[in-house]
């Protein structure tokens, strides 16, 4: 994929202009693939979709961005430079977390400064954090780095990462071995939290996403500037500029085949077109069970994703405010009075917890431009059951539960919340499900668990369809966008290596 490769006058499409979508379609356009993007919404961006309203922007996406280098990647590809279409901002600190009991505690990046704020906590657990952090760097170097963006096509490839999985004692979950440095309770769930940002239960999901901390500490948090969806734009600006194509507001319908091929694609409004090679960012489940729609393997594969465990929704409250909170950072992290018991009820009981865990996001902190004049936005997000587990009618239940949200952070942060409300709007399961064909309204696809990554999630290449590819949370790696733009890199590399084989 370098800038010498030969031009392959060939065609591909992608199916979904998420974060995953849109980095393999800038790899293969970049490689001389002619790819053209199919998005059924009206803007780019998949889960990075945005609303504007009433003069405040309010990105729906991932808002936490980690690994830029993975990002800017993309642009050096054909020479390009990604700070031209885009400033990144850091944030810091990274999170401040917050307990009911007022505790707060400010992760930072500084060593020093995190070393005494841990101390603060529990002083006995600074030396514990240390070799947490060592034992982090080493899941970075071979989870990371090694794995992340490579494809597991055969169990032979899983065989040949296992020693490396088991020197991590990989198979623990990650709060199990997060418990096994350090003692003190905030301290594990300060250090465990961040697999519930890809979807992962810390109590159940495998050690590996340990690693996460480390990829934190190396490439710091940032801050698209103008929100994420201004990084969607510049990817979807510069795409565009090397020659791709990109249709919106047309729903695919199916994946044509020809025997044992992907001939081509079918959109809602009847517009056909046949293409060398089709890449699905949209729900593995919707890829297979609706798009594929009886075809080939498309039935057996749909009975095995039905097995499958899937990561739980969100309920999102986003609202902007009358004045300024110069003393709310970016990024926090509201804990609730349970931990391994509230995930259990998310994860496991398939019950609406009365107490929460909040992800709270105020972007007006770092960009004030998010917000009128005076005024700030936020979104607030709450992990809740998805609709397999808990099939909730949200058009009831949504206005409940946003005012117990907004409660809790009144309680917590802004007194008067309620009456400094300007607009706010809530987006729940059903909402996953209708506008992202999101399987169970899941919001981050597959439950990663060990026994569902690498080889064990859906694989990049489809074992049969052999021109037929995945890219996004439901492939190897997995969620987030260090995770599904490393996707694209691993789908990338197979669809030029086939097609350098076919050409």
């Amino acid at each position: 994929m370098s800038k010498s490769q030969p031009k392959l006058f060939k065609t591909a499409a992608v199916i979904g202009s998420g974060f995953g979508g849109l980095a393999l379609a800038i790899r293969l356009q970049s490689a001389g693939i002619q790819t053209t993007i199919l998005e059924s919404r009206d803007k780019p961006g998949g889960r990075a979709y945005y609303w504007d309203k009433d003069g405040f922007i309010f990105d729906g996406g991932p808002t936490v961005i980690t690994d830029p280098d993975c990002l800017s990647q993309l642009w050096d590809l054909t020479g390009h430079d990604m700070a031209k279409d885009i400033e990144l901002m850091p944030v810091s600190p990274f999170y401040r977390l917050n307990w009911p009991d007022g505790t707060n505690f400010d992760y930072v990046n500084d060593p020093e400064e995190l070393y005494a704020n841990i101390a603060a906590i529990e002083p006995d657990d600074v030396e514990g954090y240390k070799r947490f952090l060592e034992y982090s760097g080493g899941l970075y170097e071979e989870g990371y780095v090694k794995l992340g963006t490579k494809a597991f096509l055969d169990f032979k490839s899983m065989i040949k990462a296992a020693p490396a999985l088991m020197k991590f004692e990989a198979y623990r979950s990650v709060y199990a071995k997060v418990s096994s440095f350090v003692k003190n309770e905030k301290l594990r769930e300060f250090l465990s939290f961040q697999s519930l940002l890809v979807g992962g239960n810390p109590m159940a999901t495998s050690a590996i996403y340990g690693l996460i901390h480390k990829l934190e500490r190396l490439g710091g948090v940032w801050f698209a500037k103008g929100g994420t969806n201004m990084l969607i734009a510049a990817m979807v600006k510069h795409f565009e500029r090397i020659g791709g194509t990109i249709r919106l507001s047309d729903p695919v319908t199916s994946i044509d085949t020809m025997g044992d091929r992907a001939s081509g694609i079918t959109c809602k409004s009847g517009w056909n077109e046949t293409f060398d090679a089709v890449a699905s960012n949209a729900d593995v489940m919707h890829s297979y069970r609706d798009l594929l729609g009886h075809k080939h393997r498309s039935d057996k594969v749909t009975a095995s994703l039905n097995k499958k465990k899937y990561s739980p929704s969100l309920f999102v409250v986003h609202f902007g405010l009358k004045g300024t909170w110069p003393g709310i950072p970016h990024h926090m992290i509201l804990f609730g009075p349970r931990y391994k018991g509230l995930l259990e009820d998310i994860y496991d009981n398939g019950v609406l917890p009365s107490d929460f865990s909040l992800y709270l996001h105020h972007p007006t902190i770092t960009d004030p431009k998010m917000a009128p004049e005076g005024h700030s936005t936020f979104y607030v997000l709450a992990p809740v059951p998805h609709q397999g587990k808990l099939p909730i009618d949200w058009e009831e239940m949504g206005p409940i539960y946003e005012k117990r949200i907004l409660d809790e952070i009144g309680q917590r942060l802004i007194p008067d919340i309620h009456d400094r409300i300007v607009t706010s709007f809530h987006y729940t399961p059903q909402d996953f499900g209708a506008d992202l064909n999101a399987h169970l309204g899941s919001a981050f696809s597959l439950e990663p668990l060990l026994t569902q990554s690498a080889w064990f999630r859906v694989h990049n290449r489809d074992d049969v369809i052999n021109n037929l590819y995945f890219v996004g949370a439901g492939t190897h790696p997995g969620a987030g966008i260090p995770g599904v733009v490393g996707s694209a890199k691993a789908t990338a590399e197979l669809m030029l290596e086939d097609m350098l084989q076919d050409a």
